[in-house]
């Protein structure tokens, strides 16, 4: 059982709304914001996505933040330095307070640190393997290292700090996994030392959001609003109709094919510009045997032939123009330009629909094969449209794809390691949150076992140990111009390897009122806690 039915288990247990009850007192000033997904559990430890981390991060701080440029700033921690290349010292920030009134101190550091790295947590990543964290009084914490890390600190501020007793006085001592069959009690509730906390949470359906009397920096806020109200609203149409109508303040993403509507209506616009998001496509590379093809004792996907067939027959540029309304970018790597200085160097292979067609064949395929490919149809944009068109590109050098497409929820723990990777052809999406190409090779292209040990988020199980041993030293390495060598070195391996088949960067699109004031952060992260509404 999936995530999926665990929501509505914990919607009956709530009680059902409509999906469009955004009632609220009338002297409240709201804000009120809707997405095509689901925000089920709220543990910041259990889904490593985007749109969650998001949602949890305007509940709970790090001990680092970004800013709207993405620069790393100063957040649970005032300060740090590196006493020596295997020692990181924090000094916490004094008189912060949960939501729920407990002290924020250094037991609370140890306590998320030890969480963070239990079994079903996906950020177990946010500390190296080995790593000692060691208190030196209440608000100083010591980082023990095995190796150098020179960017320790990227990816924290995606890593959330709990409160310790609450966590123990509500039973939230481990994580709640992402493949669970039901919602645990504490997975539904809050208590952070961020802007906003949560006073009500219906999952897959609505969640409300009140300012955090106890929040430390209150003295710089930005937003002006009572309260924030979160919905899940799946239909784009509908979506659309919200916006337009004043239902709602903000949608995201805005369907390609509505941006002009939405721009025209004299109370909205569109907030356009670049995303660090790539999405790709990813084979099963690892079974002998594919789940769901109609080939028999063997895996096609393990021929590197094959591999470049289905490459080179995906027309990347009807995509942009026809699907993506040319709001894309296509791309060669798995990460964006801006994100890799050297990512001019490599090129996608081309759209060459004869030649994989003899690629195809002399791999023992002249007739193509049948597959079935899994996508979401509610997470990226334009999703289940791209998808549809692949199998329809396929079909032009005979291989007879099949489309399944279903929510995010089911889609993630199907491709998973909640399901052991039961999927054979798919897509993902993926923004590194250390904005560094060492979490696209870790996550994505690193060898993994059957248990989903080493690259968590590698659902195709590709693995080439050169790949695996140029990244450890990318970890370490502080020099810019050898790192960046490492770097170019293992993407080129993937490259060579065809180990997974990159489409584009997405453009980000927001449908926003024009009472509401929001940068667009290229992360794609909506945090409310920096707009502003005017009625």
């Amino acid at each position: 059982m999936v995530l999926k039915r665990l929501v509505l288990s914990a919607v009956l247990a709530l009680g059902a709304v409509s999906q469009l009850s955004l009632a609220t007192p009338a002297s409240a000033l709201t804000f009120r914001y809707a997405f095509q997904g689901d925000l089920n559990g709220l543990d910041p430890y259990t889904l490593n996505e985007t749109f969650a981390q998001a949602a949890l991060n305007n509940i709970y701080d790090g001990l680092t933040r970004r800013d709207e440029n993405l620069k790393i700033v100063p957040c649970l921690a005032e300060s740090w330095e590196v006493l020596n290349p295997l020692q990181w010292r924090f000094h916490l920030r004094h008189g912060v307070k949960f939501a729920g009134g407990e002290d924020f101190t250094a037991d609370d550091v140890l306590f998320s640190a030890e969480r963070v790295q239990q079994p079903g947590s996906q950020m177990t990543t946010k500390i190296p393997a080995g790593t000692k964290v060691v208190k030196v009084d209440d608000y100083t914490v010591d980082f023990i290292l095995t190796t150098p890390n020179p960017i320790l600190i990227a990816e924290w501020d995606n890593w959330m700090m709990m409160s310790k007793k609450w966590a123990e006085a509500n039973g939230a001592e481990k994580p709640q996994a992402a493949s669970g069959s039901q919602l645990n009690a504490f997975a539904l509730k809050a208590n952070g030392t961020g802007p906003f906390m949560v006073v009500s949470h219906e999952p897959g359906v609505k969640t409300v959001y009140k300012p955090n009397p106890n929040w430390w920096d209150k003295a710089n806020k930005k937003f002006n609003f009572d309260e924030v109200v979160f919905t899940t609203i799946k239909s784009p149409a509908t979506r659309v109709a919200a916006l337009l109508t004043g239902e709602v303040d903000l949608i995201e993403p805005v369907p390609v094919q509505d941006m002009q509507r939405i721009a025209d209506n004299p109370t909205t616009s569109v907030l356009t510009g670049p995303e660090l998001r790539t999405v790709f496509l990813y084979m099963d590379e690892k079974r002998d045997e594919l789940l769901y093809s109609s080939v028999k004792g063997k895996n096609p996907f393990k021929d590197l032939r094959v591999r470049k067939a289905f490459y080179e027959a995906i027309d990347i540029e009807a995509i942009k123009t026809k699907i993506m309304r040319g709001l894309a970018t296509p791309s060669a790597l798995l990460i964006a330009p801006s994100l890799y200085s050297r990512s001019g160097e490599f090129k996608r292979l081309p759209y060459d629909p004869a030649d994989a067609k003899k690629l195809l064949a002399e791999a023992g395929y002249p007739d193509g094969f049948e597959l079935t490919m899994h996508c979401p149809n509610d997470r990226y944009v334009n999703d289940e449209a791209i998808c549809q068109a692949v199998t329809s590109m396929l079909a032009k050098i005979g291989i007879k794809a099949t489309l399944n497409a279903m929510p995010k929820a089911v889609y993630f723990a199907k491709a998973g390691p909640a399901q052991h990777y039961d999927v054979s052809f798919g897509m993902l999406g993926w923004t590194p949150s250390g904005l560094d190409s060492w979490n696209v090779i870790a996550n994505l292209a690193g060898c993994r076992d059957d248990n989903g040990v080493g690259g968590t988020f590698n659902y195709g199980g590709y693995c080439n140990p050169k790949v695996d041993e140029l990244n450890k030293q990318i970890l370490v390495e502080t020099d810019i111009k050898k790192r960046d060598e490492l770097i170019a070195q293992a993407y080129k391996i993937i490259s060579d390897d065809v180990g997974l088949l990159p489409l584009h960067q997405q453009a980000l699109a927001w449908g926003v009122s024009k009472k509401i004031k929001i940068p667009l952060r290229s992360d794609d992260e909506i945090m409310f806690y920096t707009a502003n509404k005017q009625e």
